[in-house]
């Protein structure tokens, strides 16, 4: 509908609800429309069945399918002005490529206060100044009303004034505050929560940029040659070369232009690292968003971005449907990273919307990584992207190559073979930080029996249970069942049971038993669930006294550990022979992500791998050649293959309580699929349906469907008869499924 009709009042409007429904419904306008007339991405309030829900105007229309006396009308409009026009786009470009109710979508990339229907406006206080008057005025003259006298010296103290809550929690009241003001002796004035407006003295930095290295300056004058224009490059630098500083700098250039920068971090945990080093270097509002905020911080975040207030916004995943004022950058750090895909409901990759939005911004894209992922190499190796080097760390020491451990016929301790133990002893002797690696958390993978060979199976899932030493429990590490350790083996009653394999509680155990002298800091998420423990622990370990640290996952992402000398990793093979196809290029990225943590200060690094397949053609090439080369031939496997980067996947998934019903529907759908596909003549695979990787979870039975085409918009013809299909089945709405666009993972 054309914009100047907006101001007419259309006799029906489309609205997008919070539902799993693929539509959107019409209402009636209602007698309270706003006076500047309606316009797509206002929020109304409308009846919905039985209750009120809160949905986003999407268009005008003059008639509707369902007939006027039928019609509800709109119970509120909620805004007087609409939702910024940049979410609104991106919020149905997201529906519609990732084949997803447009209703549920705007839903979740809203802050939860706009979802229930708050008003579009950042929380305010008010602060306390005294006047010119009040600053002169004898305080004697006062002596008939000591609490306005003592109220008027205590602002006089404070030249920036106070805020609201500092005078209440003084127990000054509101009535004091209005009979001074009213006598002219103080004044007040309203600032948002979050952000105040950038300075006018002092400049852009509060601390002047580093100085660079070559290739960082060669990187630099490249991002500046497009600072107006949409052009995507990837940062490619080994682990400790200086990424973040050319961030910074980039950042610098685009904030002096009036513009504003987002910026992506992987994971929660690397958030108040990043937003310290950030508002250490600049004078502006640095706005962080992301899950561990109150709603009602989030809100003043996205507002403060939304305005133009925030100039630089750093958050995870969620953050990229930030709306921004004057946008003018978007960096994705760690952009390998699996965690910018959203693993349930709206599965969205952050990534790939990062270079949508660019694109329709005609903004530069920024991907850094020391491993970037298979698909941002195949686009360098096509064109599409600018690949810009960082060989050098800042250290001056070349990262440290990995040195394979054979575990095979070697006692081991805690996971740990004799020459790594060696290693770490030397290592502390020195006066260094060791990191032990072990990306599986809790005591052991699970307890069995010495006699029968009994293991602790999850009565839920199709795994085991893994074996906590604090508190004494089995945990499974899927549906999160917990139960007690039993006292006999209850297939045999044998009391001979024993941990089998090694958890980061065990090894943390051992290495306590072996260096009794030297902490030893466990992190992972059982150790770091407290608010804060996982900061106050990291801050430890910079003192930079010798300590021994057990990490899994949390630790390889992006943290400068700068006494860190050696690292260790005690099982490398778990992740390199899963049946996910992209379990080796996984792998292949977390184990370098994490030797990246080795020797990047002063002294130069070690990294020690222990494996059962020394001899593992893809391991050998990593530990001798890099990533570099491992990489450039897991691409050619993929192009033989036909898997992507060199073609487009979409997965269906299929969940019961009965296994029985989710096998019924996936071949239903997969046989009506096929026979519409040969009639059609287009070109996508159907494969399956299969079980799951894990067919049995959380006492439900996941089977799938997967799709794939050299062709993207055949696979989401494909994909959207398949859906249409399954919600216009009986059976569709008896069953539990969903559909993965571009799926990260085949579990």
């Amino acid at each position: 509908m054309p914009a100047s009709s907006h101001h007419l009042s259309p006799s029906v409007i489309a609205v997008a609800l919070p539902t799993p429904l693929r539509r959107l419904f019409d209402y009636r306008p209602g007698q309270d429309i706003p006076t500047q007339g309606w316009q797509p991405g206002m929020r109304v309030r409308v009846p919905f069945g039985t209750r009120q829900m809160v949905g986003i105007v999407i268009e005008g229309r003059d008639t509707s399918e369902v007939p006027a006396q039928q019609l509800k009308s709109v119970s509120a409009w909620l805004d007087d002005r609409p939702l910024p026009e940049d979410w609104l786009w991106l919020g149905r470009f997201t529906a519609r490529y990732y084949q997803h109710a447009l209703g549920d979508t705007l839903h979740q990339t809203l802050p939860v206060l706009l979802r229930q229907g708050k008003p579009l406006e950042a929380r305010t206080r008010e602060r306390w100044h005294a006047t010119a008057q009040g600053l002169e005025i004898d305080l004697a003259s006062l002596d008939r009303a000591p609490r306005q006298a003592a109220l008027l010296a205590l602002l006089r103290q404070h030249s920036r004034g106070l805020v609201m809550p500092a005078l209440t929690a003084q127990d000054f009241t509101r009535a004091q505050l209005s009979a001074l003001a009213k006598k002219n002796l103080i004044r007040h004035e309203i600032e948002t929560l979050e952000t105040r407006s950038a300075p006018t003295r002092g400049g852009l930095l509060a601390e002047p940029a580093l100085p660079l290295q070559r290739q960082q300056s060669q990187a630099l004058a490249a991002l500046h040659e497009s600072l107006d224009a949409f052009q995507p490059y990837l940062l490619q630098g080994v682990t400790g070369s200086g990424k973040t500083e050319v961030y910074l700098q980039l950042i610098e250039a685009i904030v002096a232009k009036g513009r504003q920068a987002l910026v992506l971090i992987p994971e929660i945990g690397l958030t108040p690292q990043t937003l310290a080093r950030f508002r250490k270097r600049f004078r502006v509002p640095v706005v962080a968003l992301h899950s561990g905020l109150s709603d009602h911080e989030r809100l003043d975040g996205w507002l403060a971005a939304m305005s133009g207030r925030a100039p630089i916004v750093i958050g995870t995943r969620s953050a990229i449907f930030t709306p921004l004022a004057k946008p003018g950058v978007i960096i994705v750090d760690e952009e390998h990273d699996g965690s910018f895909k959203q693993q349930d409901g709206l599965r969205y990759h952050a990534r790939d919307l990062a270079v949508v939005r660019a694109r329709r911004h005609g903004i530069p894209l920024l991907l850094g990584s020391a491993t970037p992922s298979l698909e941002s190499l195949a686009k360098v190796e096509s064109g599409d992207y600018r690949r810009l080097r960082l060989d050098q760390r800042a250290s001056r020491h070349p990262p440290a190559k990995l040195e394979l451990v054979e575990l095979r016929g070697r006692s081991q301790q805690g996971g740990l073979v004799p020459p790594v133990i060696e290693a770490l002893r030397q290592t502390l002797a020195a006066g260094h930080q060791a990191l032990v690696f072990i990306n599986r958390r809790g005591f052991a993978p699970t307890l069995a029996c010495h006699q029968c060979g009994w293991m602790a199976e999850c009565p839920s899932c199709d795994a085991r249970m893994t074996w906590h030493r604090q508190p004494p429990r089995l945990i499974c590490h899927h549906c999160d069942r917990q139960q007690r350790l039993p006292d006999v083996c209850p297939t045999c009653a044998s009391a001979d049971l024993r941990p089998l394999g090694t958890g980061t509680e065990r090894t943390e155990e051992t290495l306590a038993a072996l260096f009794p002298e030297v902490p030893v800091h466990r992190i992972d998420r059982d150790s770091t669930r407290r608010k804060h423990a996982f900061e106050q622990t990291l801050e430890e370990v910079r003192r930079g006294e010798p300590c021994l640290l057990v990490g899994t996952q949390m630790l390889a992402k992006g943290h400068h550990l700068p006494h860190v000398t050696l690292v260790a990793v005690v099982n490398a093979d778990a992740g390199l022979y899963a049946s996910d196809f992209r379990a080796l290029e996984h792998s292949a990225q977390l184990l370098i992500q994490v030797a990246g943590r080795a020797g990047r200060a002063a002294h130069p690094g070690r990294v020690l791998v222990q494996t059962l397949h020394s001899d593992d053609p893809h391991l050998r090439l990593l530990a001798e050649q890099g990533y570099d080369v491992l990489a450039e031939q897991l691409l050619e496997e993929r192009r033989a293959a036909a898997l992507p980067p060199f073609r487009f996947l979409a997965l269906a998934r299929f969940e019961s309580a009965k296994a029985e019903a989710a096998t019924t529907l996936a071949e239903s759908v997969a046989l009506a699929l096929r026979q519409w596909l040969e009639q059609h003549d287009l070109a996508v695979d159907c494969l399956g349906p299969v079980p799951a990787p894990m067919e049995r979870r959380q006492n439900r039975y996941h089977v799938q469907l997967l799709l794939g085409s050299a062709r993207r918009s055949q696979l989401h013809e494909a994909s959207a008869w398949l859906i249409q299909w399954l919600e216009n089945h009986r059976d569709g709405r008896r069953v539990r499924w969903s559909l993965d666009i571009d799926p990260q993972t085949l579990s």
